[in-house]
């Protein structure tokens, strides 16, 4: 995943700002960006939904708090919405109370189908990875009024039609930003688009058919994951207007670092440091895996990058479930220091050598032979 930017600088604001001065730098780069000024520009599009984002997190005071307090890894709970899923009308809905009447796309009867995805971000062990994880979140969303039911009305009463629309919940309006656009078909600035309106609200949402609900999901994520991949709740979103459908909870996973594995793919790579002693003479060694430890057998004359497999000690793939193998990466240490009788060893072997018997360091001594008299020649 791309590395967040700094949600001041994407508003352009300063660490002390003020509410309203938040508000009106969102205000001013939502309209910058909105796609309907910037067809067919993903860049547009992109800076529209990450001005969102910031704007829901230092629009609010308590996320604010933990965002200048522990930076993005502290709004990665879920409650946060995933706009990165949403359309430009959807976001306008969340934020109606700023783009009321402002001539774009506000939802409508027809433009909200759905309730607002949320998002949260689930940390892993590699270990976990290979068998599957479990885990449980505590978070806070909008839920339906269990008193009104979502309507909006209070006990008794009902929602009528908005003599703005008709019911429709769209009017048609000329010169949205100033004629920029003609004559557009808008949400009604009467309603908010919903077609109706709440007389007598009900006391426990305030007439909007939603309030904020604890709740508590458990996400299973499956064996052979990847870092960054995301894990998706159907209907742990957001409650959707007028009793529709939900929204859906996306958890975006992370893999911790493994102290001695690294994933590359399906297979795993751990790199053994061995002594030049049991290298040349081969030893029995023992190596970590995710489930403990397995042994493993240099051979006589093992070299510095040699690889040694583990068969089926890596990780299931996430399509077939089939596992895969970890590579031992051999890596010969010299010592950096000797004692006396280790340095006369030393010598005493070194007066043994018989470079007939290494092919690839006689062939390394006569090529540099060769590249050398070649250049003395041409000289």
């Amino acid at each position: 995943m791309s590395e967040k930017r700094c949600y001041y600088e994407v508003l352009e604001i300063a660490k002390e700002a003020a509410p309203e001065e938040i508000k009106k730098s969102y205000r001013r780069k939502a309209l910058k960006y909105h796609p309907d000024r910037n067809p067919n520009d993903p860049d547009s599009e992109r800076r529209f939904k990450e001005a969102a984002e910031a704007y829901e997190v230092l629009g609010d005071a308590s996320k604010r708090q933990r965002y200048d307090q522990f930076g993005h890894a502290g709004i990665n709970g879920a409650g946060v919405h995933d706009f990165s899923s949403m359309g430009a009308e959807d976001i306008f809905s969340i934020f109606g109370d700023i783009f009321g009447g402002m001539g774009f796309g506000g939802g409508g009867r027809r433009g909200r189908s759905r309730g607002a995805d949320l998002r949260a971000q689930l940390e892993i062990t590699l270990a976990e990875v290979a068998t599957g994880a479990e885990r449980t979140l505590e978070f806070a969303r909008n839920d339906t009024c269990d008193r009104c039911n979502g309507s909006g009305a209070a006990e008794g009463s009902e929602r009528r039609n908005c003599p703005t629309c008709g019911g429709y919940g769209q009017v048609e309006q000329a010169g949205g930003l100033g004629g920029l656009f003609g004559r557009m078909i808008t949400a009604c600035p009467g309603c908010s688009g919903k077609g109706t309106l709440v007389v007598d609200p009900c006391r426990q949402c305030r007439g909007s058919g939603r309030h904020q609900k604890n709740c508590v999901v458990t996400v299973q994520i499956p064996a052979g994951i990847h870092d960054g991949q995301v894990v998706r709740v159907r209907g742990e979103g957001e409650a959707g207007e007028n009793n529709t459908s939900r929204g859906d909870l996306h958890c975006y996973v992370q893999v911790a670092a493994h102290p001695f594995l690294e994933r590359h793919n399906d297979e795993l790579v751990c790199r053994l440091p061995v002594s030049f002693t049991q290298a040349a003479l081969g030893a029995t060694i023992q190596v970590p895996t995710l489930t403990g430890k397995a042994e493993v057998t240099l051979p006589q004359g093992t070299q510095t990058g040699q690889m040694l497999r583990l068969r089926g000690q890596g990780l299931p793939s996430l399509r077939s479930g089939r596992r895969g193998d970890e590579l031992v990466q051999v890596v010969v240490e010299i010592p950096q220091k000797l004692s006396k009788r280790q340095k006369e060893l030393l010598r005493e072997f070194a007066e043994t050598e018989d470079r007939d018997v290494m092919p690839e360091s006689k062939g390394f001594f006569e090529k540099l032979v060769d590249y050398i008299s070649g250049d003395a020649d041409n000289a």
